[in-house]
């Protein structure tokens, strides 16, 4: 779709105030990672540890009314999410000194008793320890981790080194930006949300390796072209293309954002920002921090 005609946009004149953001985004996302071990952000059942029961009543549920009860019975902590229909409910409990199971069977009680003309059934529990919970933190950090070595690997091979620390830089920064919001939100971190950072990273990437396929192009046809005019050059040229894709997707998340239920609400949300500043990032992080390793590196242009 030729929605307007050809751009000339300095987008590399615009890196300063482009990194003054995101470096307040990243160190934010940097102090969400900190937290996290710390148990000082928002740790679902997966990390925290804890119990999670799903329930099905036969009859619509009003959420107030078992908050208010379960309070009555000592759980003042369970967090409660109610689904599209109405008769569903999922109770969550974070508690690591206790016995999980006996704390599943007390809550089943506690709603048997309380609604005695409402019966349910339980259609799922999930019981996650401490070490378990401390275990997932690891492994979570250690997939994000693995999945940056494995970009700057395949960019390094597809294009070369310099290109691929960029491309390391910018997905980083999209992963820090959107933990830093959820952060600020005060969301739940959950193992639902590392799966959307993974899935964020590689729509990041492939916007990315977009631009960074015309700029390699250019470098090849250009050689003695300077940095600056070449790269803005190669961005515009792509600006339309990239511009129409995240609108498409941004489409689709934002319906699972809007019209998905509850569960995914979080997951959709990380979603939607990850788009947005994936596609931000492709244009004012990964260039510029591109345009440094020329300026820093050697000049000769990149492999073919």
């Amino acid at each position: 779709m030729d929605i307007w005609g050809e751009t000339n946009i300095d987008f590399l004149g615009r890196r300063k105030i482009a990194f003054f953001f995101s470096g307040i985004a990243a160190i934010i996302g940097l102090i969400a990672i900190l937290a996290i071990p710390m148990g000082k952000a928002n740790l679902g059942t997966d990390f925290a540890g804890g119990v999670s029961i799903q329930f099905r009543f036969d009859k619509p549920v009003h959420i107030e009314g078992v908050r208010k009860l379960l309070e009555a019975s000592g759980f003042r902590d369970a967090n409660l999410q109610e689904f599209a229909e109405p008769n569903k409910l999922l109770v969550r409990f974070k508690r690591t000194d206790t016995d999980l199971r006996a704390v599943s069977k007390s809550i089943g009680d506690v709603l048997t008793k309380g609604m005695p003309d409402n019966h349910f059934n339980v259609e799922s529990t999930t019981e996650v320890g401490p070490t378990v919970g401390k275990k997932l933190q690891r492994d979570a950090l250690m997939a994000i981790g693995i999945s940056m070595l494995g970009i700057l690997i395949y960019i390094a091979w597809r294009f070369d080194f310099r290109f691929g620390v960029a491309a390391v830089v910018a997905t980083l920064h999209d992963v820090l930006a959107v933990m830093g919001l959820l952060f600020v939100l005060n969301k739940e971190m959950s193992l639902l949300i590392v799966t959307a950072l993974l899935t964020l990273a590689g729509y990041s990437l492939t916007d990315t390796v977009v631009v960074f396929d015309r700029i390699r192009e250019n470098m090849r046809k250009h050689t003695k072209e300077a940095p600056i005019p070449l790269i803005n050059r190669s961005i515009n040229e792509v600006l339309r293309r990239t511009i129409v894709t995240s609108l498409t997707t941004l489409l689709a998340t934002f319906a699972l954002l809007i019209m998905g239920s509850e569960v995914i609400h979080d997951f959709s949300l990380a979603l939607f920002v990850g788009v947005l500043v994936g596609t931000y990032s492709s244009i004012f992080i990964a260039s510029p921090v591109l345009l440094f390793w020329e300026k820093k590196g050697k000049q000769e242009p990149a492999k073919v």
